[in-house]
């Protein structure tokens, strides 16, 4: 028989509910914890090696590229939904919107990077290089190597210029964040009658400005990360990077919808459809991430030019082949595998679970690109307490990153009412009539 499915209504408030202050609080506490481990980890390796407060910034460096990944990355999927339209933004908006208005607090987390570059870069001081040399980490054939790769690349790999564009592109993404989120809040306080202003609108800021997300994404990446080691070089690695963001922030940002459907007024508008394909896009992340890292390597082992090679050897000789195996399995086949299930996309527990563990692998992943940088441990995996900094840093900047995202989370209603897909979203899975 023909039966009516009546459409489901929203609840009055739609502000965020108080379990995101325990989060909050939750995140907080982690944070101080990490902290402390971290400071007494860094006397630890000081003792050890000489290398403890070293490897604090060189964690600290992962720390700031995952957490500017999930505030610029969440800033560029947004621009991406404006473009593209589509269901999964009124899910998603709101989360990306809080992601992007964590900026502030990100550009604090570059601060030290800029602080103490000369203790990460050796294009920014040449000091490292003749430390390396008399430790034996590197011969006179390499230094010369090096040499001349920084006196290249010197007109944009010099302290001033890192820092004057790392600062022109912290005002640029500061400029879209607050537009942004600037027309969102006109928009909620506008009539639905005008809703198509406010795409066209919207679209018409985000289309150029996905491309010059692109742009400056790369630059930061460049500065930040790949100028670690002086003579490498890709094509790919800003768009390695931009699909990395891609990757985590969907991977965060299901987790914060499957969590807030546990109460209103998620629990009203996530339903299993969308879910699922939520995960399906997750799904093609997965794909797309390891398509390009492959490519980059098939293509640079295809070639076996010795300028070329060594990033690699860096990576694999020396035990750190035992990181990339398992960074194959933690950050590709596993997700890949996973989210292969229909039931996994749409089991809300199993979903959750797998975001977190991409976020993990992509921290892993992170950790595998920064420290073979540095020369006491390319070709040279080894224990010390200085490398546990890798757990405690990033641990702490996410923790504490996590509590300024839940804490702008709670400053706006978690639904758009005058959104086109409310009434489609709010109609039950299977309605017939």
């Amino acid at each position: 028989m023909a039966h009516t499915s009546h459409a489901k209504t929203l609840p009055a408030d739609l502000n965020a509910p108080p379990m995101v202050s325990a989060w909050q609080t939750r995140a907080l506490i982690i944070g101080v914890v990490f902290s402390i481990v971290a400071v007494i980890l860094g006397f630890l390796g000081q003792a050890q090696d000489q290398l403890g407060w070293d490897h604090v910034l060189r964690a600290w460096d992962l720390g700031l590229m995952i957490t500017f990944g999930f505030c610029v990355g969440g800033l560029a999927l947004l621009m991406v939904q404006y473009c593209s339209g589509g269901k999964w933004g009124l899910l998603l908006r709101r989360p990306l919107e809080a992601m992007s208005r964590t900026l502030p607090l990100v550009f604090v987390f570059f601060v030290p990077i800029a602080i103490f570059q000369g203790r990460l870069f050796m294009w920014a001081n040449h000091g490292l290089v003749d430390k390396a040399f008399s430790l034996g980490q590197i011969n006179k054939d390499q230094v010369e190597v090096i040499d001349h790769a920084i006196q290249w690349k010197h007109p944009m790999l010099n302290p001033t210029t890192m820092v004057v564009v790392s600062v022109i592109c912290f005002l640029i993404w500061g400029y879209y964040t607050w537009r942004l989120n600037g027309l969102s809040l006109k928009r909620d306080r506008d009539t639905i009658a005008n809703t198509p202003y406010w795409i066209k609108k919207l679209e018409n800021i985000s289309g150029p400005g996905i491309v010059v997300y692109s742009l400056t994404m790369t630059a930061a990446a460049i500065y930040w990360v790949m100028s670690l080691d002086v003579t490498w070089y890709s094509s790919i690695y800003g768009l390695l990077f931009l699909v990395g963001q891609g990757y985590s922030v969907l991977a965060l940002s299901i987790i914060t919808s499957v969590k807030l459907s546990e109460s209103e007024p998620y629990a009203t508008i996530l339903r299993p459809v969308e879910q699922h394909d939520l995960g399906k896009m997750t799904f093609a992340f997965v794909m797309l991430n390891i398509y390009l890292a492959f490519g980059q390597f098939l293509i640079i082992w295809s070639g076996n030019l010795p300028e070329e090679i060594n990033w690699y050897l860096d990576r694999i000789r020396g035990d750190w082949g035992i990181i990339i195996t398992l960074d194959f399995i933690f950050h590709w086949v596993i997700p890949f595998s996973m989210l292969l299930s229909r039931d996994i996309k749409r089991n809300k527990k199993r979903l959750v679970r797998l975001c977190q563990f991409m976020i993990f692998a992509r921290c892993w992943d992170m950790f595998w690109l920064i420290e073979p940088n540095f020369r006491d441990a390319a070709r040279n995996l080894h224990f010390s307490w200085g490398i546990l900094e890798y757990i405690a840093v990033p641990a702490a900047m996410i923790s504490f990153w996590m509590w300024y995202y839940f804490a702008k989370l709670k400053t706006r209603p978690l639904v758009q009412v005058n959104d086109p897909h409310l009434a489609e979203i709010l109609e039950p899975e299977h309605a017939t009539a």
